[in-house]
């Protein structure tokens, strides 16, 4: 079974997570999970081969931003927003108010 790699809240920095929402597919995908919630990789439209969208989703992941469960062939993405709370507390209601004005 793979183990994906998930930043303990300590150990995730602001620096990765605005870099991590500094492109506008990324913040796409985040703003996506953050309306509906938990989904498959498979169910996100993004404008980018499926290669890219990967590396988008490693990079939000590795960042701390979302957790990747994988299930069966699916890899459910979900956002992380009580530990980006708990870590930055405010941080992610105001990146997702503003995606969303």
């Amino acid at each position: 079974m793979k183990i994906l790699f998930h930043p303990a809240v300590d150990d995730i920095h602001l620096c990765s997570v605005l870099y991590a929402l500094s492109d506008p597919v990324r913040m796409s995908l985040v703003s996506k999970v953050a309306q509906h919630g938990a989904q498959p990789c498979s169910s996100f439209e993004l404008p980018v081969a499926k290669s890219t969208a990967s590396h988008h989703i490693r990079t939000l992941r590795e960042a701390g931003v979302v957790r990747v469960q994988i299930q069966g062939t699916q890899h459910i993405v979900d956002l992380r927003k009580d530990d980006l709370e708990k870590r930055f507390p405010g941080l992610m209601d105001a990146v997702l108010n503003a995606v969303t004005v």
